[in-house]
């Protein structure tokens, strides 16, 4: 009479994953840039949530928002069923980002920057040899992140899950609006073309009076063709002409 009972004891004890009451949080101290991308986002670790599992290997858990509920314990890191190169197509979440207790040190140092990129692995994203790589996320989500501890290959401690976080997405052209305060783009371009032929004109007339003042200034003469005055002088025998001076 007691077996049928061990029978249902046996899968409960197996799954006993104590939760640490801690919940993965994007970060928010030090402000970074990219925070979030279109394919990653990054966390804050996990400092001082494992602290009683010093034998643990921690794991990141990422989910989408709708399948983050169907996600095993149980299944082991570097698996198909947790593998980078399946999700989202074939299996509900991921495993990547492997640490330990040391890689976490509680109380975090003075000055570190501790924090986590989700999605920051472009070489092994098609490498079905490396399934727990920490690969670009396949789109905008939302997503869903927790951390798992094993011992072994056996689930021993667990966050909660994370709220929802939605990543970056690149806008399409036909969405981009082409009214800029109340001014439509067409109307932005003519005003910049007029603007151009108008200084272009402008530096035009300055060159023009420019050359024109250095013309008047700088006394440029007309000379007349000297003339020549004929005196005619006398004397007892002869009477010639004899060019006065020139004036």
């Amino acid at each position: 009479t007691m077996l049928p009972l061990l029978l249902l004891l046996l899968p409960a004890a197996h799954g006993a994953v104590e939760n640490v009451g801690y919940r993965p949080l994007l970060t928010e101290s030090p402000v970074l840039e990219g925070l979030t991308t279109a394919s990653t986002f990054v966390l804050d670790q996990p400092r001082c949530a494992f602290d009683k599992y010093s034998n643990a290997d921690i794991w990141l858990v990422v989910a989408l928002e709708k399948t983050a509920t169907t996600f095993n314990n149980s299944v082991g890191p570097g698996t198909p069923e947790s593998a980078f190169q399946n999700f989202p197509a074939s299996v509900p979440a991921y495993m990547t980002l492997n640490a330990t207790l040391a890689n976490y040190p509680c109380p975090k140092p003075s000055g570190e920057i501790t924090v986590l990129r989700v999605g920051s692995e472009t070489s092994c994203a098609e490498d079905a040899a490396r399934p727990t790589c920490n690969g670009p996320l396949p789109g905008p989500g939302p997503y869903l992140v927790k951390f798992l501890a094993l011992e072994g290959s056996e689930p021993v401690a667990e966050t909660d899950w994370s709220k929802p976080i939605m990543l970056r997405t690149a806008k399409s052209p036909n969405s981009i609006s082409t009214m800029d305060g109340g001014h439509s783009a067409g109307m932005i371009a003519l005003t910049t073309i007029l603007s151009i032929l108008f200084a272009i004109l402008l530096a035009g007339l300055v060159a023009m009076l420019i050359f024109w003042g250095s013309d008047s200034c700088g006394g440029s003469s007309t000379f007349s063709k000297p003339e020549v005055v004929t005196v005619r002088r006398y004397n007892t025998h002869h009477v010639y002409d004899q060019p006065a001076a020139r004036l």
